[in-house]
C-alpha cells in the first residue's frame, strides 16, 4: 500500500508551496491525539468566501470532495466536522440522487501514474523517506475524499454512519498535516512526487454498492496500513527518523478504529441484505480484490478492528 515515489531533485523545491493558498493563523490540534502539530508551519488555509457556510451535510460533503487545494481541502473538512459536532450540519430530508462519481478535486500539479510505473526507493536516503511520506500522505488525502463521499453516496442511513465518517474524515486531515510537515522538514511539498490512484479507483467500483464500499475500501485497502505500518515504523526508528515514526503511530493508532467502522457498517448492510457477511465478504474479494491480499497480516490489529478469527483464517489462505 505504501510505496516509494520518484524523486524530483535533492533541493527544497521552488516555492514550497507553490500551489496551497494559506494565511498566518494558530496552530490547531483536533484533541483526539497526545500528537499536535502546527497546521502549515504555524499557518492554515483559508476557506473562500461563503464555501464554509453551508449547514447542508451532502453540500459539505460535495464541496470537500470538489476541493482541489490539499490545505483548503483539510480546512474545509475540518470546518465542517466541527459543524457536525456542534448538531449544525444537516442531512437534508429530500435530497437528490447523489451524482455520479467523478475524480476529486487534486492540485494540477499532481501526476498520477500506474502503480507498476512508481520507481521504488529505499527508506536510507532522505530522499527515498520524502518520497516514503509522500506516498502515506497522498494516501491520507485519498482517505479524506473516501470518507467524503461514503457520507454523500449513500443515503438512508442512520445518523451515526454519517457520524463515524465525518469522525474519519476529520481524522485524516489531520493524518495528512501531520505528514505534510515531515514533507516539508525535508524540503518537499505535497505533489512534488507522482501518486497513483488505487484507492481512489476502487472508490469508483464500489460506487453502486454500499456493501461492497464498507467491505473493500475500510476492510481491504485501509486494512493494508494495519499490517505495513509497525514494519516501516521500526525502519524508521533504525535510520533515526522518530518524528516521522512517531506520526505513524497515531496514524497506526487511529486507523484502526477506522477499519473497525468499516467492519460496523459492513455488517450492518449485510443484516439489512439478509447475505452471511463472511461468505460475501470472500465474494467481494474474489470479485474485486484478490491482487490486494498480501501477508502477513496484523493479527492482533485486525481483530480490535473488527475482523473475527474465521476472517483472519481465510485471509491468512488466499494470501497463500
Amino acid at each position: 500500500m505504501q510505496q516509494a515515489q520518484s524523486p524530483s531533485g535533492n533541493q527544497p523545491s521552488s516555492g514550497a508551496a507553490r500551489h496551497l493558498a494559506v494565511r498566518p493563523g494558530p496552530a490547531q490540534c483536533s484533541g483526539h491525539s497526545d500528537v499536535c502539530e502546527p497546521v502549515a508551519r504555524g499557518q492554515h488555509a483559508l476557506i473562500p468566501e461563503g464555501e464554509g457556510k453551508s449547514t447542508d451535510l451532502l453540500d459539505a460533503a460535495r464541496l470537500c470532495l470538489a476541493e482541489a487545494d490539499p490545505l483548503q481541502k483539510v480546512a474545509l473538512t475540518q470546518h465542517f466536522a466541527a459543524l457536525f459536532r456542534a448538531g449544525q450540519l444537516k442531512q437534508p430530508v429530500d435530497a437528490p440522487d447523489p451524482e455520479p462519481i467523478r475524480m476529486p478535486g487534486r492540485p494540477a500539479e499532481l501526476v498520477l501514474v500506474h502503480p507498476r510505473d512508481l520507481p521504488r526507493r529505499g527508506l536510507g536516503s532522505p530522499e527515498g523517506r520524502a518520497a516514503f511520506i509522500h506516498a502515506i500522505a497522498h494516501i491520507e488525502l485519498n482517505a479524506i475524499d473516501l470518507a467524503w463521499d461514503a457520507i454523500y453516496r449513500f443515503r438512508g442511513l442512520p445518523s451515526s454512519f454519517h457520524a463515524d465518517w465525518v469522525s474519519c474524515a476529520d481524522d485524516e486531515s489531520r493524518h495528512f498535516m501531520l505528514l505534510r510537515e515531515r514533507l516539508l522538514a525535508h524540503g518537499h511539498d505535497y505533489a512534488d512526487f507522482p501518486a497513483h490512484n488505487g484507492l481512489w479507483e476502487m472508490c469508483e467500483k464500489t460506487a453502486h454498492d454500499g456493501l461492497a464500499r464498507m467491505a473493500l475500501v475500510p476492510r481491504v485497502l485501509e486494512a493494508r496500513g494495519l499490517d505495513v505500518t509497525p514494519g516501516m515504523i521500526t525502519k524508521l526508528r533504525a535510520l533515526g527518523d522518530d518524528a516521522t515514526a512517531d506520526v505513524l503511530e497515531v496514524i497506526l493508532r487511529e486507523e484502526v478504529a477506522h477499519v473497525a467502522a468499516g467492519s460496523r457498517w459492513y455488517r450492518w448492510y449485510c443484516e439489512r441484505a439478509g447475505v452471511e457477511p463472511r461468505a460475501r465478504f470472500r465474494e467481494l474479494l474474489h470479485e474485486y480484490a484478490g491482487g490486494y491480499l498480501h501477508g502477513p497480516f496484523n493479527i492482533e490489529a485486525r481483530l480490535l478492528a473488527g475482523f473475527d478469527e474465521d476472517e483472519l483464517a481465510n485471509l491468512v489462505e488466499q494470501a497463500g
